[in-house]
């Protein structure tokens, strides 16, 4: 096959166009809390329990997490753009000014107010491009509220989900 060239900014436009809902992912690993935005989150199986999500080569929180070998998926709901915006951004400390708990087992950060948490530990992870893919087991998971929504991304805002009838 050819090596067929895409214009990045062609292929995150057309992308853009599927919604996605945001996350943020974070752990508590030597005295420290640390996490980061992730909208490209996934269910992988039923059994055993796992989910997974991309990070950028480029983090500077994904090496935390990973040491840390503990994670909890923050599903965030539509009232905290704000939330994304801080772990979306190179902040030293972005947990400063962030009400959280200590979730089960590890006492990964969950986030207040999120819709749901889903608390992990590292299982797999595989390199894709500029991307890790990684694949946690889930070991807890709540929704902490059925009355609110999900954030969603989509081309290059946020939005609500208004469900129909």
């Amino acid at each position: 096959m050819s090596d067929i060239r895409i214009d990045p900014a062609d292929f995150r436009r057309v992308l853009g166009h599927f919604p996605t809902g945001v996350t943020v992912i974070a752990t508590h690993h030597e005295g420290r809390a640390v996490g980061l935005a992730v909208g490209s989150f996934f269910s992988v199986s039923l059994d055993p329990p796992l989910v997974g999500f991309c990070v950028g080569h480029s983090s500077t929180s994904w090496s935390t997490i990973e040491a840390a070998g503990h994670f909890v998926v923050n599903v965030l709901a539509d009232s905290q753009t704000d939330i994304s915006g801080v772990f979306a951004g190179k902040s030293e400390d972005k947990f400063a000014g962030v009400d959280w708990t200590p979730g089960p087992g590890h006492g990964s950060p969950r986030i207040a107010g999120s819709l749901a948490h889903i608390d992990c530990s590292l299982e797999a992870t595989h390199l894709a491009g500029d991307h890790t893919i990684v694949i946690g087991r889930v070991h807890a998971l709540d929704v902490s509220d059925d009355a609110v929504g999900p954030l969603l991304f989509f081309k290059g805002g946020y939005g609500a989900f208004q469900q129909l009838g």
